[in-house]
């Protein structure tokens, strides 16, 4: 069965808010003539929602008048020690959220499916960044990596964050693309327990222990034990024999950098028994021929980008430097001998909590503080 965007869009479709509505939330005026904002989290117990609020405290170019943190009843009414003071969780409610300028969604699809377009509907809505997949591919929902179609953010107050493979690997795939051109993107992804969020994390650490003591190892999180282990499935099966996950990264890859439909992309997705950040091995076969001194400067080049790749002092990139950093590493970048001339292959790795996820929220929301999105 042939896999397209537009059949996707077909099957997942919903009634749309008027998620082109201008923006015209009045933020506070600063006395630096810019514009503070009221800030939201929702999911900001999560691995990913604590991710978010750090990147607003550590980056601190997001100009916060308030920040406001959701729960559930569970966590309603505890208190979270932010650099904007101490924070009492209040207990989500959608008229609650619209009292922000931004609503950072750090939840399921489900909960998104019901909330976050009557979180942003109308002109006094807020503008709601969404890090699940239940949005990422209606037609009038930007899918944005702010390094690569950042100006998308201007149509739109719901804006979908990219699955966290698919932004890692962008960073470094895109500038080439714009340079050599592409006929087809091959990838193998190597993924971290974390991509399954604070649950994979935790199943793995007590999993280790359990095998490292003679124990049985339970899974719950994950089709079998990870620990020592590799599953080479992420998310269910398709009908054409790929994952769900492995089809993000095709759907999203095409979608993001604007490219045809019919692009060949193809990704291989297995769970490692790592905690945080993913790697990927990237092959591209390029329209035009690739030098790959001239690569290699691309990659130097590009914004949120590390070339780690020496071969003599054995430098590349792995998921024990890239913890914990913004920036994606790139190496082992070598012509690709399947493709020749055209061919260039590389690996990238990059912590997926960050980039492929809160970090890129968080860019979001900054792009559009530039752009005058947020205004």
């Amino acid at each position: 069965m042939k896999f397209s965007l537009s059949a996707l869009v077909s099957a997942m479709a919903v009634s749309s808010c008027a998620a082109f509505a201008p923006i015209q939330k009045t933020a506070t005026a600063s006395s630096k003539t810019s514009l503070n904002y009221s800030v939201g989290i929702v999911g900001a117990t999560g691995a990913v929602g604590k991710e978010i609020r750090q990147c607003l405290e550590t980056r601190g170019q997001l100009n916060v008048d308030k920040l406001r943190i959701f729960g559930s009843e569970r966590s309603a009414g505890s208190t979270v020690e932010t650099k904007y003071g101490d924070i009492k969780v209040e207990l989500f409610s959608e008229d609650a959220c619209r009292e922000c300028d931004v609503v950072f969604l750090a939840v399921d699809g489900d909960f998104a499916l019901k909330h976050a377009k009557n979180i942003c509907e109308g002109d006094d809505g807020a503008v709601v960044i969404d890090n699940s997949s239940a949005f990422r591919y209606e037609p009038d929902v930007p899918l944005v990596v702010p390094e690569i179609n950042g100006e998308e953010t201007k149509k739109s107050k719901l804006i979908a964050n990219p699955n966290c493979t698919t932004a890692i690997g962008l960073m470094a795939l895109w500038p080439l693309i714009q340079k050599f051109g592409v006929v087809k993107v091959l990838m193998s992804t190597y993924q971290a327990s974390s991509g399954a969020g604070q649950p994979g994390m935790d199943e793995l650490t007590s999993g280790t222990k359990a095998y490292l003591d003679g124990e049985d190892v339970k899974n719950d999180i994950f089709a079998y034990p990870l620990p020592f282990n590799v599953i080479p499935q992420i998310d269910k099966f398709q009908e054409n024999g790929y994952t769900k996950e492995e089809m993000k990264v095709t759907w999203e890859c095409r979608k993001i950098c604007g490219l045809p439909e019919d692009t060949p992309i193809s990704c291989s997705a297995v769970r490692i028994p790592t905690i945080r950040a993913h790697s990927e091995v990237i092959v591209l076969e390029a329209e035009k021929d690739v030098d790959v001194a001239v690569a290699r400067q691309v990659l130097e080049d590009a914004k949120g980008v590390k070339v780690v790749d020496d071969q003599e002092t054995l430098q590349y990139p792995m998921p024990l430097t890239a913890t914990g950093q913004y920036d994606v590493e790139v190496g082992r970048i070598r012509k690709s001998i399947a493709f020749g001339d055209k061919g260039l292959e590389f690996f990238v790795c990059g912590d997926q909590l960050l980039r492929g996820a809160a970090l890129n929220a968080v860019l979001v929301a900054e792009e559009m503080q530039e752009n005058g999105a947020l205004n």
